[in-house]
């Protein structure tokens, strides 16, 4: 029996289900969805162990986070008709089915008439995307961070993935071809210049946060720009507001998006970065301190280069970490967050000034 179909039926009785497809190509979980023979469809994902160490928690901060955001939405006048939630389902014994694997499988509700994309080119829609996320963190609020398990400790912890860098280069010695030699030579380059020294941190504003808030993790309204929901909310946990701002303002921000062919040709579009920053100003700018708006730009830079480096460290250590379609695509994943970097650095006076100008506007 397919390991999807024995998770399935921990939820459902064998005679409702329909179908069961793969859905998306996330790098880290597996994502299927399940067909009723009613007519209604669901969504099934397999956290993954390897990465998720502690799938309990996981299932801990999700439900916290949820029952939050629905009273909230509760509260606010047209809440649910601008932003709505997926819906955790009941098994035959609890809330998840644990696999022989170790795994944690989970049931939850689609969000039907929606739609996602994988990158933008359009102010609208950039707008849109910050205001969503603002929204996000504007109804998490009140939700006391210590409620909620650090699933992902280190995750944005820029020298723990240097160290790992420096121990597999160390062990697998230097790749070869011009590609891994720009990305190790860009890492080198790097290394001390993104770090931001603990004194700085102490200052920015923590909350709770998404964790993962690409692009591709926003509904959009089916044939519209308007942001309804944001999925995929295994990594929420405590931290700082600006993890969240840097990974989507790095995703929103990729014109070319973060499978791009040409590498060379990405390009950090500061329309888009002004855009974003109203939208997200509008619903969320009163919870970020003036030492926040100064780290802005030096946050999107450090987790676009952190993230490159996760990548190249991956490709050096044999593609263990992020799913891969092809051996080379953790090293192409590489080079177009460092090219992306490259781009913010070249641009940092003009972005510094726009984040200047978001923030007068609101």
């Amino acid at each position: 029996m397919k390991p999807e179909l024995q998770a399935a039926l921990f939820f459902l009785p064998e005679e409702d289900i329909a179908a069961i497809n793969i859905l998306g190509a996330g790098n880290i979980n597996d994502t299927f969805t399940v067909n009723l023979h009613s007519g209604e469809r669901r969504i099934l994902q397999r956290l993954n162990p390897s990465v998720f160490h502690e799938p309990r928690a996981v299932m801990h901060n999700m439900r916290t986070v949820l029952d939050h955001l629905d009273k909230e939405l509760e509260k606010d006048s047209g809440g649910r008709e601008n932003f709505r939630l997926p819906s955790l389902f009941r098994g035959k014994s609890g809330e998840w089915f644990e696999a022989e694997d170790g795994s944690i499988w989970r049931l939850m509700s689609m969000v039907e008439d929606s739609t996602t994309c994988s990158r933008i080119s359009d102010p609208g829609q950039a707008r849109e995307l910050g205001r969503g996320l603002g929204l996000f963190h504007r109804l998490l609020r009140n939700l006391d961070p210590e409620q909620l398990f650090d699933t992902l400790p280190d995750i944005h912890n820029t020298s723990n993935y240097l160290d790992a860098f420096d121990r597999i280069f160390y062990r697998r010695g230097k790749p070869a071809g011009a590609a891994a030699e720009y990305c190790s030579a860009f890492i080198e380059q790097h290394r001390h210049r993104v770090l931001i020294p603990a004194d700085r941190r102490a200052g920015l504003t923590r909350g709770v946060i998404h964790g993962d808030p690409k692009v591709d993790n926003f509904l959009f309204a089916a044939g519209s720009h308007k942001v309804i929901s944001l999925i995929d909310l295994d990594t929420v946990k405590p931290g700082l507001l600006l993890h969240d701002l840097g990974d989507a303002l790095r995703s929103c921000c990729n014109v070319g998006g973060e499978t791009a062919v040409q590498p060379e040709h990405i390009f950090f579009a500061p329309e888009l970065f002004h855009a974003w920053l109203t939208g997200y100003f509008s619903h969320a700018g009163f919870l970020l301190a003036d030492s926040d708006l100064e780290h802005i730009v030096a946050f999107v830079r450090l987790i676009t280069f952190e993230l490159g480096l996760r990548f190249h460290t991956d490709y050096v250590g044999g593609n263990r970490y992020f799913k891969v379609r092809f051996p080379e695509e953790n090293l192409q994943r590489a080079l177009v967050q460092f090219y992306l970097a490259e781009s913010i650095e070249k641009q940092w006076d003009h972005l510094q000034s726009l984040v200047r100008k978001a923030a007068g506007t609101h």
